[in-house]
């Protein structure tokens, strides 16, 4: 398995569950070590999780003794950052994902949708040069995971940050991605390598264009493929 993202690059891994798209994603984030081969982060030989890396998992991992206003701070207290410029910053982040009411609330106060907003905020207080995303949007409704993911473009093209995203969804992938790669069952190996030539930003039309709609047919075609593959094999 051989997989390189260059820096403002967005990527998603699309695959069925059980594939290693999150092992793939923890092996990124130096959260597991590769029993071969190696993984490189900016040129430089990964060993440990690094601090420009910021990970938004499935679960929001909220602190639930911290209001929403220090969660999204904390990464900046831990590096240091006085208190008035984490609080605005925190701030401002909390207004783009549509918590500016909830700054003083805490975790338990909030729906499972709302808290891993508070996580998405967390994740981009840093500033980070690569995103890890597993499944981030999957808590969310449906008109808010769409505001959430334009969200998350707008600052990866402002910030020029790199974008690993494990996702389920085809259509968010194809929103999102400059390209897609396609993993089959275990063990895990790329089917397919996808490249979305749309330009940006993207919108909600941009489903709608003839180069989204054959990118969706052809991924899907391959996961069923592959699909009819394994239950022939098991049948």
């Amino acid at each position: 398995m051989d997989l390189d993202i260059d820096q403002g690059e967005f990527v998603s891994i699309v695959g069925p569950s059980g594939c290693g798209k999150s092992t793939l994603l923890e092996l990124v984030a130096g959260l597991q070590v590769p029993s071969s081969g190696s993984v490189r982060v900016a040129d430089e030989p990964l060993r440990a999780p690094r601090e420009h890396t910021a990970i938004i998992f499935q679960d929001s991992a909220t602190l639930p003794w911290r209001t929403v206003l220090d969660n999204v701070a904390f990464p900046l207290e831990v590096q240091g950052v006085r208190r008035a410029e984490r609080r605005e910053r925190a701030e401002a982040l909390l207004d783009k994902v549509g918590l500016a009411g909830f700054a003083s609330h805490h975790p338990g106060q909030l729906s499972g949708g709302m808290r891993q907003r508070v996580a998405i905020a967390r994740a981009l207080i840093m500033e980070p040069d690569l995103i890890l995303a597993d499944e981030p949007f999957g808590a969310l409704d449906e008109q808010t995971r769409l505001l959430m993911a334009f969200e998350l473009l707008a600052v990866v093209e402002r910030l020029e940050t790199a974008v690993l995203f494990i996702t389920h969804s085809i259509q968010e992938a194809v929103l999102l991605s400059d390209r897609i790669l396609v993993m089959g069952a275990r063990p895990g190996t790329f089917l397919d390598e996808i490249r979305i030539d749309l330009p940006r930003p993207r919108a909600e039309d941009t489903l709608t264009t003839p180069t989204a709609i054959g990118a969706t047919e052809r991924i899907w075609g391959t996961l069923r493929d592959q699909a009819s593959t394994s239950m022939r094999s098991t049948s």
